[in-house]
């Protein structure tokens, strides 16, 4: 008789998607009148730049969205560091309960 392997504690987050949570986010700050745009990382893009980000009334916002379990790059760190020491407003995001605007 064949047995299921156990099912390792990153299996059993994986069902959550970081683009789902994504859209749920962009939706969320679109409904509340926010201009927001997704970043799409390549070849030449900034190191550890946000996965999204959301302008009103002259306030912009960086958003790094994450699954449950997930954990930022250190170029991911290094520019919410950069980012916050010049002012600006970085969320780490895992889900749409972390955007409190």
């Amino acid at each position: 008789m064949h047995r299921p392997k156990a099912k390792s504690r990153q299996a059993l987050t994986s069902g959550v998607r970081e683009s789902d949570i994504r859209k749920q986010i962009k939706e969320y700050l679109q409904l509340k009148g926010w201009f927001v745009f997704y970043h799409l990382q390549g070849l030449g893009s900034y190191p550890g730049l946000p996965d999204l980000q959301a302008v009103k009334n002259g306030q912009a916002l960086y958003i790094e969205v994450k699954k449950p379990g997930g954990r930022q790059s250190p170029k991911q760190k290094q520019f919410q560091q950069s980012l916050e020491s010049a002012g600006g407003t970085y969320i780490l995001a895992k889900s749409i309960d972390d955007i409190n605007i």
